[in-house]
């Protein structure tokens, strides 16, 4: 009987034993990486590095600046906090609510609490920075969903014992840290040890907890809070608790009661005020003749802007779209990265002096011919499209540059308003498993990209991290420039996705490079009960990316 494997690692070849952990192997190999290990593959399988080795194959080690590393690292986090305000507090009352991601750090809250003080943030991390040096096992067990579901309604933790009763899956995992014990979305650390990184600060009405940058793992993440994005967050979050759908098993219980369609009705008619809103606002004001939209991949922007054109046209304006993208320089200007290739997503890519030119122009009631790029021969030319405007005419004008006030330097502060268009979800799987903001707009884009471009899931999951670098240049730095912040995230949006990405994420091979992300997705959707999407109005920006839209495509 063969008690031995072999493994490829790094081009290298290694015997090892079976029943050999992960965590043996990376204590052998870890001067080969620049941080500490987190997490193993093996065959393009995650593991944890308690787990041992049960094949041959291809072996791989995560760290802190692999994705999958970086999220193992945060939810061991959220669990080192809430079993040091166990340590002190025990059954108390006092529970942590894990709200969203904000500028590199995890906005918490202490239900029942208006205010969280310095000394008793203090008291927190140093029973935090405890268990760190006692470098205690963050241990795993499996139990029956039924076990967990009564568990959980036992230890008041209602909004886990609703999740989980619309599960599927036999069994649920739970990980314990001293005294502590509870649920988490995704693969753990081996022990507290590893989480030497962190710290808390206050904020607003609780605090956060401050994570280590990726890039420079033994640093922390600068946290650099935008008052705009926070208020947009908590609007929406505030929105979800008078609604009592702020979880995952709170939106399921709804669906299983069949009262889906008055949700929707509800979420629907609520971002058609907002949008309203913002039409009366924009009327409001007599000197506002240009609307600049930006936002990052799948925020909806193009719905929103018609919507708002509608809303607009309903208060006798007359809008007319500008696209940036026609102000490209032709191909043999275009400026080159540093790989040599086109770099069209940098501001130098377009004629600003032109586009400047032709917005005065038009402010001044001048008649200008607009200009069309041919994205196939590389050239801007232009075909008879005349554009003047009068008293009450407004462009409305969307691009990832529309924030950065060089696109519009020519243009009077008071003759333009900025809006910057996100999905920022607020909706959690659990008190403390919240839902990343790019997991709705991952999703939206694979969906879309497959509908519209005949992109399979592998392609679409592959090019986000160019998506995502582009968005972290360009839009991100220049979204407190936006004199409004407009979140299109709808609450029941990943449960009509569900059913159009499924099918195109179990379509991932396991060999390509994005079948990791493709299989936690497919995880994160499981939590989802689905329903007919025949509910969704035509004229929802959720079908930008399913089909059906009123506006096209």
């Amino acid at each position: 009987m063969n008690n031995s494997f072999e493994l490829i690692h790094g081009g290298e070849r290694l015997s090892v034993e079976a029943g050999t952990s992960f965590a043996e192997l990376a204590n052998k190999e870890q001067g080969k990486y620049p941080s500490p290990i987190l997490l193993a593959t093996l065959n393009g399988v995650l593991h944890e590095l308690g787990s041992t080795v049960e094949e041959a194959g291809e072996l791989r080690f995560l760290t802190l600046r692999d994705k999958a590393g970086f999220q193992s690292y945060e939810r061991s986090a959220v669990l080192l906090l809430l079993a040091a305000q166990y340590s002190l507090y025990g059954k108390t009352g006092r529970e942590i609510w894990i709200d969203y991601k904000e500028s590199g750090a995890l906005r918490c809250r202490i239900l029942g609490q208006n205010r969280v003080s310095r000394e008793e943030l203090a008291r927190l991390e140093a029973a935090m920075r405890e268990l760190v040096a006692a470098a205690l096992p963050i241990e795993k067990r499996s139990v029956p969903t039924r076990e967990a579901v009564r568990l959980f309604a036992a230890r008041g933790m209602k909004d886990k014992a609703e999740l989980f009763r619309f599960r599927i899956h036999s069994s649920v995992n739970l990980y314990r840290l001293g005294a502590y014990e509870d649920y988490f979305y995704g693969y753990m650390l081996p022990n507290s040890s590893y989480l030497n990184t962190f710290s808390l600060e206050a904020y607003e009405d609780g605090f956060v907890l401050k994570l280590p940058d990726r890039r420079k793992p033994e640093t922390l993440m600068s946290f650099q809070p935008t008052q705009k994005i926070f208020e947009a967050m908590e609007s929406s979050r505030l929105n979800l608790e008078r609604q009592g759908i702020e979880t995952v098993g709170a939106l399921n219980a709804r669906a299983a009661a069949g009262k889906m369609k008055e949700l929707i009705l509800c979420a629907e008619a609520q971002m058609e005020k907002r949008i309203g809103d913002l039409a009366e606002k924009l009327c409001s004001r007599d000197e506002v003749r240009i609307v600049l939209i930006a936002g990052p991949s799948s925020s909806g922007k193009t719905t929103f802007a018609r919507r708002l054109a509608t809303q607009l046209l309903a208060l006798g304006k007359t809008p007319h779209a500008i696209e940036v993208d026609n102000y490209f320089k032709n191909r043999s200007d275009t400026p080159r990265d540093e790989k040599g290739n086109y770099d069209f997503e940098s501001l130098a890519a377009l004629n600003v002096d032109g586009f400047n030119r032709d917005l005065n122009r038009l402010l001044n009631g001048e008649r200008i011919e607009l200009p069309r790029f041919d994205f196939i021969s590389g050239e801007r030319n232009y075909r008879g499209d005349y554009l003047s405007c009068g008293p009450s005419d407004i462009l409305l004008i969307e691009g990832i540059h529309c924030l950065n006030e060089a696109l519009s330097f020519s243009i009077p502060a008071e003759r333009k308003h900025k809006i910057y268009v996100s999905c920022l979800t607020q909706l959690n799987l659990d008190a403390h498993n919240r839902i990343p903001t790019g997991d709705a707009r991952i999703l939206r884009r694979i969906v879309r990209d497959a509908r519209l471009r005949g992109n399979d899931a592998a392609e679409s999951l592959s090019r986000w991290a160019s998506v995502s670098a582009g968005e972290e240049r360009y839009i991100f730095p220049n979204q407190e420039n936006a004199d409004d912040v407009f979140n299109s995230a709808l609450p029941y949006e990943t449960a009509a996705l569900k059913p159009y990405a499924e099918a195109l994420l179990f379509g991932v091979p396991e060999s390509h490079p994005s079948y990791l992300e493709a299989k936690r997705l497919l995880k994160f959707l499981s939590y989802f009960l689905t329903f007919p999407s025949e509910e969704i109005p035509a004229t929802s920006l959720l079908r930008e990316f399913i089909g059906g839209s009123t506006y096209g495509a």
